[in-house]
């Protein structure tokens, strides 16, 4: 029996199996959505489809960072995005193996899934493909994705996680 915090003999603690299950999880749903929005939907030729309300789905090629900071056009910048992306998943990966709480384990599953997803379509496509628009609610101009969301999530719950003194997982 593992006790919480503690790593099991293959070396990956309770909260660093949900991590990296989370991060596969997350990985699968983008990469699934991305192609129905490319294939499926045809997104690419259809520019911006209205779902409900302020949401639309908008094609949008990111070759920059995140929301389209700091673009990429050039081979060496998507290639050096890419490998970016991989080493900050692996490191990511190697800390949530030991990790010993469950919300830190839920941050960096969402973080690794999100950065993994978003190099597969730098390496694919050469951009990552954006396709969430609210820009209709006149704050937020920017169009994302799945990966993004992930991401973006699972840095606010590691902030919150810093600041809890939350108990380690159980089992």
């Amino acid at each position: 029996m593992v006790e919480s915090g503690v790593e099991s003999a293959k070396g990956l603690t309770p909260a660093g199996r949900l991590a990296l299950g989370l991060a596969a999880g997350v990985l699968v749903l983008d990469q699934a959505v991305k192609a129905w929005i490319l294939e499926g939907l045809d997104l690419p030729t259809r520019v911006s489809v209205p779902v409900i309300g302020p949401l639309r789905l908008s094609m949008v090629w990111n070759e920059g960072v995140s929301f389209g900071f700091l673009q990429a056009s050039h081979d060496l910048a998507r290639w050096g995005l890419t490998a970016f992306a991989l080493a900050v998943a692996l490191g990511l990966a190697a800390w949530a193996r030991r990790a010993d709480r469950r919300l830190l384990g839920v941050a960096l599953g969402l973080i690794i899934g999100g950065a993994i997803g978003n190099a597969i379509d730098r390496a694919r496509f050469g951009a990552v493909a954006d396709f969430i628009d609210v820009s209709a609610l006149g704050f937020f101009p920017w169009v994302f994705n799945i990966a993004d969301s992930a991401i973006t999530i699972g840095v606010v719950l590691m902030l919150v996680d810093s600041f809890r003194r939350e108990t380690p997982a159980s089992p």
